[in-house]
């Protein structure tokens, strides 16, 4: 049955007309995105399967931006943190109109040292190789003069985390993995992201890496994982996103200089897919991306997630501002700003047909955006991959084409 969802889903995206079009999205992208969705031709079946894993997710959406709502949304969307972000806009907008946003993103100094420890508590521990804790210091600093005293008092957050499992003997092909919002656990997401199977069945070494404020890198006076990452408002997150590229960009100098990893690429769930969305704009020497269910403008998502979307219209009514304004304040780390760096052949990106935590909406922009490339549409939600099996064969397709498996791997 999802083999079926996925080709008429696909094949539904294929006759439809491109609806990106050239000139800034922010712009062009219809202020009611987040209220139309993405529509797919489905069996009675398929629908049935589709519509129920739905519901779930609606559930989920509904606790997890009443949480946001709680805690979050009044430092987020108070009219001081707008006032404070429609002042720093010109900080941020200038790279973008200049044509320049690839210099936003700076390269960490090439003397980090990646420190190395045995994991604490359950893990998946390989017969060839082992799993290694890697934890360095991470000397990020903001651009924004304001937030920088206030930023750099997070000490946990500037300690890059990465979880790695690494064969015996010359490094590995490696995929990096990102997680996404609030889902930082390595134990969840070795099971989430099927790590033993990359690692055993395709024969690869995998890192998955702590996003900026998450996990071992909650920031000082943390509700949650992740709290703040977006608590701090529209400015905030624009820095987190630049820390996030600069940590990685060390991290992939120590797995290829260090390591001798002789090829890294990216892939990530959610905010994860987001992360791997823009890493395809910025970094050319990736071997591929392949974003799964990710969203590609986060105050669109947000609109779509109630309770917390009346807090933003509330704080936009407040201020006089539009959504494009806040697409625009927000547009240096969408992928929907940036033209991949990779050829169409090496990106790919994984669906949910029932997600309504990151609505198929966003993927199916972002397929526009990078041309059409490889897609596939799963029958579940944001969490429940129905037919994670078949998107697994399909990556494993798509890693063989591109030749970064080991030989020994090639069309599993």
């Amino acid at each position: 049955m999802s083999s079926v969802v996925s080709r008429i889903a696909h094949e539904t995206c294929w006759k439809e007309p491109a609806r990106a079009p050239r000139g800034p999205w922010w712009e062009w992208l219809r202020p009611g995105f987040h209220r139309n969705p993405e529509g797919f031709t489905l069996g009675w079946r398929d629908q049935l399967l589709v519509s129920s894993s739905a519901v779930v997710d609606v559930g989920l959406r509904t606790a997890a931006s009443t949480l946001m709502g709680a805690t979050a949304a009044p430092l987020a969307f108070s009219p001081s943190s707008y006032r404070d972000a429609f002042s720093d806009a010109p900080l941020y907008q200038r790279f973008l109109d200049e044509h320049r946003a690839a210099e936003f993103y700076p390269s960490p100094p090439t003397d980090l040292v990646f420190d190395e420890r045995q994991p604490a508590g359950p893990h998946f521990s390989p017969e060839d190789g082992r799993c290694i804790d890697l934890a360095y210091n991470s000397p990020f600093l903001p651009l924004n003069p304001r937030l920088r005293a206030r930023f750099v008092r997070h000490a946990r957050n500037l300690r890059g985390r990465v979880r790695y499992w690494r064969h015996h003997g010359p490094a590995r092909p490696t995929l990096v993995l990102f997680h996404g919002f609030l889902l930082d656990n390595f134990l969840v997401n070795q099971w989430l992201f099927q790590v033993p199977w990359f690692y055993e069945k395709l024969g690869l070494d995998v890192a998955v890496f702590t996003m900026p404020f998450h996990g071992a890198r909650r920031g000082k006076g943390s509700l949650f994982s992740g709290h703040m990452l977006f608590a701090g408002g529209f400015s905030w997150i624009n820095e987190a996103f630049r820390q996030l590229v600069f940590d990685f960009r060390a991290l992939d100098r120590y797995l290829r200089e260090v390591q001798g990893a002789p090829q890294v690429g990216v892939s990530g769930v959610s905010l994860g897919g987001y992360t791997s969305g823009l890493l395809a704009g910025l970094q050319q020497d990736l071997a591929f991306a392949i974003p799964n269910v990710p969203l590609v403008s986060i105050p669109d998502l947000v609109l779509e997630w109630n309770p917390v979307a009346s807090a933003a219209k509330l704080g936009m009514r407040l201020s006089g501002r539009s959504l494009a304004t806040l697409r625009r304040m927000t547009s240096l780390h969408s992928p929907l700003s940036h033209d991949p760096l990779l050829p169409v052949e090496r990106l790919m990106i994984i669906g949910g047909v029932g997600d309504r935590l990151a609505p198929p909406k966003h993927a199916r922009l972002l397929w526009e955006h990078w041309s059409r490339p490889r897609i596939h549409w799963f029958p579940g939600n944001h969490l429940m991959h129905l037919d994670q099996g078949d998107y697994l064969r399909q990556i494993a397709g798509f890693l063989s084409d591109i030749e970064f498996l080991p030989a020994s791997a090639r069309r599993v």
